[in-house]
């Protein structure tokens, strides 16, 4: 099989619709004054404070995002294969991840490493799953069975028990054992695009839904397509988000917690690849 290079992966990547760079990236004097200041982070038992700065010096933990995993459909655009991995190549990268040596971790525990200086595995990463395909439970939790891994997965609620989409049982089975339901939204409507009556549609209608099917209120948030702005932050905040995930791009250097960098799999990838350019992403703080 010819797999693509990573150069040439990561240019369909950045002209895939899924990845976009956030409307404003700060940097210069604005970005050291806010790096030396500290931001408040509420948590549900208490208030507490953390250093810009110190987020920021902690290296990155690899985060991958997935989205099909099934065959490639003939005559299947190379922009729709970025989003698609075959259940062959799923298997092979999940074997790669524990033979390297990989743990998975969860929202929840990279949040405590950020702000609270919470334990890390010496080399871990993050599995997470966007938009509620039926596959990346038929399919991937087998896999990551095998290996002790679990999962995070971002859910957009309006196609819960529609065909070929994860239904509610399916979703709670995931939470009680052990992986993390989240919100991406109830329609994947784009975040940049919202008018004042959106924010209670795409953030309370999907947190209602999942927290009635799991009993857990979700706490990550998956933004649609890793766009962001300004706008959703205290929106995001307000609704008792800790932190919010994007693709591809740098972290924001004001907000990291709410610009947690992802990495989508492209089918194009060899496993060898998929490995390197996790290295090559998150090898710097």
């Amino acid at each position: 099989m010819k797999y693509f290079s990573f150069k040439h992966c990561l240019i369909v990547c950045l002209l895939a619709s899924c990845h976009a760079a956030p409307e404003k990236e700060k940097t210069g004097s604005a970005a050291i004054s806010a790096a030396d200041s500290t931001v408040k982070i509420v948590a549900p038992a208490q208030a507490t404070t953390a250093s810009l700065r110190d987020i920021l010096a902690k290296k990155e933990v690899p985060v991958l995002c997935y989205h099909h995993i099934r065959e490639p459909k003939p005559g299947q655009s190379e922009s729709m294969k970025s989003y698609s991995v075959s259940p062959a190549q799923f298997a092979e990268q999940m074997k790669a991840l524990h033979d390297s040596g990989y743990q998975t971790v969860l929202p929840e525990q990279l949040y405590e490493y950020l702000v609270h200086n919470g334990p890390m595995p010496a080399k871990p990463v993050m599995l997470t799953y966007d938009d509620t395909d039926e596959e990346q439970y038929s399919i991937a939790v087998p896999e990551m069975n095998k290996y002790g891994f679990k999962g995070v997965y971002f859910i957009m609620s309006i196609s819960i028990n529609r065909p070929r989409y994860m239904s509610k049982e399916q979703i709670k089975n995931l939470s009680d054992s052990g992986h993390a339901i989240e919100s991406h939204t109830w329609d994947h409507h784009m975040v940049t695009k919202y008018t004042p009556a959106d924010w209670d549609i795409q953030l309370s209608k999907p947190e209602k839904t999942l927290t009635d099917i799991t009993g857990k209120a979700p706490k990550y948030f998956a933004y649609p397509f890793g766009l962001w702005n300004q706008a959703a932050l205290p929106e995001l905040k307000n609704h008792g988000y800790k932190m919010a995930f994007i693709l591809s791009t740098k972290r924001d250097t004001i907000e990291p917690l709410f610009t947690i960098r992802r990495m989508i799999v492209p089918g194009q990838w060899s496993t060898k690849g998929m490995l390197n350019a996790m290295n090559s992403t998150f090898s710097k703080k």
